[in-house]
C-alpha cells in the first residue's frame, strides 16, 4: 500500500492475541485514530488464518506466543498467501531469539507490549510505506545481533548443523521436551521433531541422550543460543 492510498481509505487491521482484555484494548486505541479500522480480531494463530482470509486486511498486530497455531507460524503460512499483508508482532518476549523468529517468518515490525501507543501506531502506520521496524522497547544489542547474523560454536556449523538446529540440540541437552523447545523457538512441536530427526541425520546419533552428550562435549551452552 502507497501514501495515496493511506490517505483515500481506512487501513484494515486485524488484531491476533490470546488475551480478549488486551484485544479489546488495542480495538479501542486502533478505532480511536481516524486512519485506522479493526475489521477482525482472533485469540490464536490458527483462527487468525481463517480470520485474515474472511476479511483481507492491510495489516495484522499479533502476538508470537499463543497456543494452537504461534503467531511466528501464522506469519510464515499468511506471508506466503498474501505477499502484500503486513504484520507487526507485539510481544511481551525481547531477546533476540524471538526478534530473529518473528523477522525470519516475515513480520514487518517488531514492538514489545510495554512501549508506547505512539511507537505501535508509527509501526502500523510505517509498514504500510514499505519500511522495516523495530521498537525503542527492543534493545540495541538485539538489534545489532539480529544485523549481524547468527553465530555459533567455531566448525559447528560449518557445512554441518544450521544456527536453529544448534539452538534446538542445546535444549535438548537442557532436557526440554519438544513441545517445550518449541515454545522457547516459537515454532511448531512439529518443526521440533524435523530439527531433532536432522540433528540425528547429520550427527549420526540415534538418541536423546546421544544428541545431549554431543552437545556437552562441543560447548553448545546457552551463550550459543
Amino acid at each position: 500500500m502507497n501514501r495515496a492510498l493511506l490517505k483515500t481509505r481506512s487501513v484494515r487491521v486485524v488484531i491476533v492475541d490470546d488475551h480478549a482484555i488486551l484485544r479489546d484494548g488495542l480495538r479501542a486505541l486502533l478505532e480511536s485514530q481516524p486512519d485506522l479500522e479493526v475489521v477482525g480480531e482472533a485469540g490464536n494463530g490458527r483462527d487468525a488464518m481463517k480470520v485474515v482470509n474472511e476479511t483481507m486486511p492491510d495489516v495484522v498486530v499479533t502476538d508470537v506466543t499463543m497456543p494452537l497455531t504461534n503467531g511466528t507460524d501464522a506469519i510464515r503460512v499468511l506471508k506466503r498467501r498474501h505477499p502484500e499483508l503486513k504484520f507487526v508482532a507485539l510481544t511481551i518476549h525481547s531477546t533476540e531469539r524471538y526478534v530473529r523468529a518473528a523477522l525470519g517468518s516475515g513480520a514487518d515490525a517488531y514492538v514489545l507490549k510495554d512501549d508506547s501507543a505512539k511507537e505501535l501506531l508509527h509501526a502500523i502506520r510505517h509498514v504500510l510505506q514499505g519500511h522495516k521496524v523495530l521498537s525503542t522497547g527492543v534493545s540495541k544489542a538485539v538489534v545489532e545481533g539480529y544485523l549481524d547474523g547468527p553465530s555459533a560454536p567455531e566448525g559447528l556449523l560449518n557445512g554441518k548443523l544450521t544456527h536453529r538446529e544448534c539452538e534446538t540440540l542445546k535444549l535438548i541437552a537442557e532436557g526440554l521436551r519438544n513441545k517445550e523447545i518449541a515454545a522457547h523457538l516459537c515454532v511448531s512441536v512439529k518443526t521440533v521433531e524435523k530439527h531433532r530427526a536432522n540433528l540425528m541425520r547429520k550427527l549420526d546419533l540415534h538418541s536423546g541422550p546421544a544428541l545431549t552428550a554431543y552437545a556437552f562435549e562441543n560447548g553448545i551452552t546457552a551463550k550459543h543460543a
